[in-house]
């Protein structure tokens, strides 16, 4: 019986309100099953606590060095931003519109390498009360979640 209610309800959102109204329309961004390391994307074992964030970053700041312990997503909303896995030696540069699976548990860092701010939406899956952030050494007086 639910999947019943589920589906009738998802077709009443699928469905215009009118003759003139326009449909709904989905554009896929990703599909993946792995981190932008090449990791297999595995989500916490137990209870989750899902942390949306909204980050803006200065033109010219980098991020300290870190690594994360959970699971962590972000989509560019603007700006340009690099991201640099210290441990793999490799970058990669997003530009609005890209979502990015981050890696997990390896160190990396990155910086806002445009002329404008980056605005980054960042979703986190995390056991309830944890930090998903693990800042180096050198750098734990910088960082937060």
């Amino acid at each position: 019986m639910k999947n019943i209610s589920t589906t009738a309800a998802l077709l009443i959102l699928a469905t215009p309100l009118s003759a003139k109204a326009d449909p709904v329309k989905m554009s896929p961004l990703l599909t993946t099953t792995i981190t932008a390391s090449g990791q297999p994307i595995v989500l916490p074992q137990g209870n989750v606590q899902a942390i949306v964030s909204n980050y803006e970053i200065p033109p010219g700041t980098k991020l300290p060095e870190h690594k994360h312990i959970y699971e962590r997503y972000g989509y560019l909303l603007s700006g340009q931003l690099r991201i640099t896995n210290t441990e793999a030696g490799k970058s990669a540069d997003y530009k609005p519109g890209d979502f990015i699976v981050e890696s997990l548990g390896q160190w990396h860092k990155a910086e806002n390498i445009g002329a404008e701010p980056i605005k980054l939406l960042v979703i986190d899956q995390a056991e309830p009360g944890q930090n998903n952030v693990v800042l180096r050494k050198q750098d734990a007086a910088v960082g937060r979640n």
